[in-house]
């Protein structure tokens, strides 16, 4: 096994009694102390801090960078306004998922947001699919989430301006005398922000947010059962190179302008299997949320049949959910199957455990849109 990487807040992690395991080739932390069930419910009800600098942080230079960006994603980036962010998928010829991102426009450039198991081949793609006059450049920053209902209460002591944005804006800003790139953005279906800093000064920020009466160190366990409450996805699990954005229930992520009829359809990878599914419906399998009895979670893996016995799909995401107060899962059936309060039943350890289609997000969402 190759050597794992360090974000900058790596000892940290370790002073704060962090578990650590290895995560797209990064080591970190899992856990602190309180453990992830107590982290989770603090982030639902106060205010948590994570480490996400294991993100691959991307500036796009150039003439026109949203419209050469459109040649590679399904978004709609040409009309995207200054100050805001949008979530964008790379997608391959075949109509795949080669990885989901965020989007930002900083007016002078493109701001990208890129999973860290994606990074190299995301930059790659960048690289190999952008003529020479767009500049891609890789960022040294550091990455930090600071998510819940208190989040806005504690960005208020450190960036007042920052608490004006609403929901997946972006800009600049000076966070305790650092120059910082905020978005009120996050993966946890809270209010918050995501805080982009130079890589030598994110461990003083991080030590100050976490001096903060509210705030808990948060790891990668419970940011994995808030993300699946609110439903979202996560590469290489719930989406990849062999599920299409239609499949995936992605499809609000395809830009009106980029479908059939809008100003600039098509024109991205696999646009002719993505927008056939879009028009036609014909897709044969969806993402769906799904509510399990008892207490046992059904994990990633699982088969799912239908009354008759008959193999219907598996589990992409699953766990139990404690804002739920049930198991929770996500992943994909058929479509007869896709309906909501259909049940399904999920294999365990030999057991088939009935499980019923449900709405997502799990949890409302706090996302603050003003």
């Amino acid at each position: 096994m190759s050597q794992l990487k360090h974000t900058p807040l790596h000892a940290l992690h370790l002073e704060l009694g962090a578990k650590m395991v290895p995560f797209a080739s990064y080591d970190m932390p899992v856990q602190y102390p309180l453990g992830v069930k107590k982290e989770h419910e603090h982030t639902r009800t106060s205010c948590g801090l994570f480490d996400v600098s294991h993100m691959g942080q991307i500036l796009l230079k150039g003439p026109n960078p949203a419209q050469a960006l459109e040649t590679l994603v399904c978004a709609d980036i040409v009309d995207l306004p200054v100050g805001m962010q949008r979530y964008a998928l790379f997608t391959g010829n075949e109509g795949g998922v080669l990885d989901d991102l965020m989007v930002a426009n900083a007016g002078d450039c493109l701001v990208l947001v890129v999973n860290a198991a994606c990074k190299d081949q995301d930059v790659a793609l960048l690289e190999t699919g952008l003529d020479a006059d767009h500049g891609i450049e890789v960022l040294d920053r550091g990455l930090l989430a600071l998510q819940g209902p208190k989040a806005a209460d504690v960005m208020q002591r450190f960036c007042p301006e920052a608490c004006e944005m609403i929901f997946m804006q972006h800009g600049r800003f000076e966070m305790a005398g650092i120059p910082v790139w905020i978005s009120r953005s996050g993966y946890t279906g809270e209010d918050g922000f995501e805080i982009s800093v130079p890589a030598d000064q994110v461990e003083a920020l991080a030590r100050r947010l976490l001096a903060e009466q509210e705030v808990e160190a948060i790891g990668l366990g419970a940011r994995d059962s808030l993300r699946l409450e609110a439903g979202l996805c996560l590469y290489g699990h719930d989406i990849d190179t062999e599920t299409t954005p239609v499949e995936a229930g992605l499809i609000w992520a395809i830009g009106k302008a980029r479908r059939h009829g809008g100003e600039r359809p098509a024109g991205f990878p696999g646009a002719d299997v993505i927008l056939h599914q879009v028009d036609a419906k014909d897709h044969r399998r969806k993402r769906v949320g799904l509510l399990g009895e008892g207490r046992a979670p059904v994990r990633e893996g699982a088969e799912l049949f239908d009354e008759a016995g008959r193999s219907i799909g598996r589990v992409t995401s699953g766990g139990f959910g404690p804002s739920v107060g049930q198991p929770v899962a996500m992943g994909y059936v058929t479509i007869e199957q896709a309906e909501i309060g259909t049940t399904v039943y999920a294999e365990v350890r030999g057991k088939r455990l009935p499980m019923v289609v449900a709405k997502m997000p799990f949890v409302a969402p706090g996302y603050h849109r003003g």
